[in-house]
């Protein structure tokens, strides 16, 4: 699969505002306009196909145009987060990451080469496929964190299929798929990234009450914060249509609690994992913790009370762990699950 369709989309768009950032709007045709000026950059500075390239930023428009530009140029992608707390030397050097882009917070661009340049298989199977590759970290809690290597081109095919794109910000983080998966969400149906780098609830609050936000993805820990600063009293929220949460499990308190406060907005739980993505999923009511997964391009399945998936999107494999995956191709997710009806 080709990534091209991004292009063909955006030129679709040229006219709409594609990001709003520090509250100034670049368009479609500005979005590309940048695309076109970092493949200039990549290639002054010798990034091939195939390189392994670790791009750190946020949601900025240099750092979303220097993703894309990394995509068209078939490098292996390895996205962190500026602010990060983990230690990107560490990371660095497992992911054996040959060229660190960092996007500062003012949107300035610096390129440093490294050392590392160690042949994996996995790598050697992207760059045989001549695909764009992603190397994501899971969040290293219990460990060293794992480094879960993609076929980029599979993730990002479900992006082909138009969907309604509601006004969003863009709440999780740069180095997380579920931010990531909201921004290529957001771009292929040619709507606007807001992005902010204040995620305290004061500020997204304003953030929604000053652009008519309509879709809110967060995690619980944040709703929670959101509850007990009640900052949502200072604002007009009437514009949310959505909160959608994931990334840790929900107590249900928080959730009666978000019920209570935002009556007329739906609650929807999602789910995603960095071997997979981030699956479609409906819950069953706002306030319940029942909810359905699955969709196109994705099966599941339930083994000793485990919950399996296989898609065509499952990870490659880990660059530091054993496979996850079973001899017929099925991920063990390792959540154990009840299931409820068929």
């Amino acid at each position: 699969m080709s990534s091209n369709f991004f292009l063909e989309k955006f030129r679709s768009f040229q006219d709409y505002d594609a990001i709003l950032w520090r509250k100034e709007k670049f368009t479609y045709s500005q979005l590309i306009q940048k695309i076109n000026n970092q493949k200039d950059l990549l290639s002054e500075n010798r990034i091939i196909e195939g390189s392994i390239v670790s791009l750190v930023g946020d949601f900025t428009p240099n750092s979303i145009a220097m993703m894309f530009a990394l995509i068209f140029k078939k490098a292996i992608i390895v996205p962190l987060n500026n602010s990060s707390t983990k230690n990107l030397t560490e990371l660095y050097k497992l992911a054996q990451v040959q060229h660190i882009i960092k996007i500062c917070n003012d949107d300035s661009i610096s390129i440093k080469k490294t050392d590392y340049n160690k042949s994996n298989k996995l790598y050697d199977k992207i760059i045989f496929s001549n695909q764009p590759g992603l190397v994501l970290f899971s969040s290293g809690t219990s460990g060293e964190p794992k480094a879960a290597v993609h076929d980029f081109s599979k993730l990002l095919k479900k992006f082909e299929k138009k969907r309604k794109a509601l006004r969003t910000l863009n709440f999780l983080l740069f180095d997380h798929w579920g931010g990531l998966n909201t921004m290529f969400h957001i771009l292929s149906n040619g709507g606007i990234v807001i992005t902010t780098k204040d995620r305290s609830p004061e500020k997204v609050c304003k953030l929604i009450q000053e652009n008519k936000i309509e879709l809110l993805p967060a995690s619980p820990t944040f709703l929670n914060l959101l509850i007990i600063s009640q900052s949502y009293k200072n604002y007009d929220l009437s514009s949310l249509m959505i909160i959608s949460y994931g990334t840790e499990p929900m107590p249900k308190t928080t959730l009666n609690k978000m019920q209570k406060i935002f009556p007329k907005v739906k609650l929807l739980q999602t789910y995603g994992l960095i071997e997979l993505g981030v699956m479609r999923s409906s819950s069953e009511s706002n306030n319940s913790l029942w909810f359905k997964i699955g969709g196109e391009g994705y099966k599941t399945r339930i083994r000793d009370g485990i919950l399996e998936i296989k898609s065509e999107s499952t990870i490659l494999g880990y660059l530091n762990a054993k496979t996850p995956l079973t001899n017929d191709g099925w991920f063990i997710t390792g959540d154990k699950v009840i299931q409820k009806g068929e």
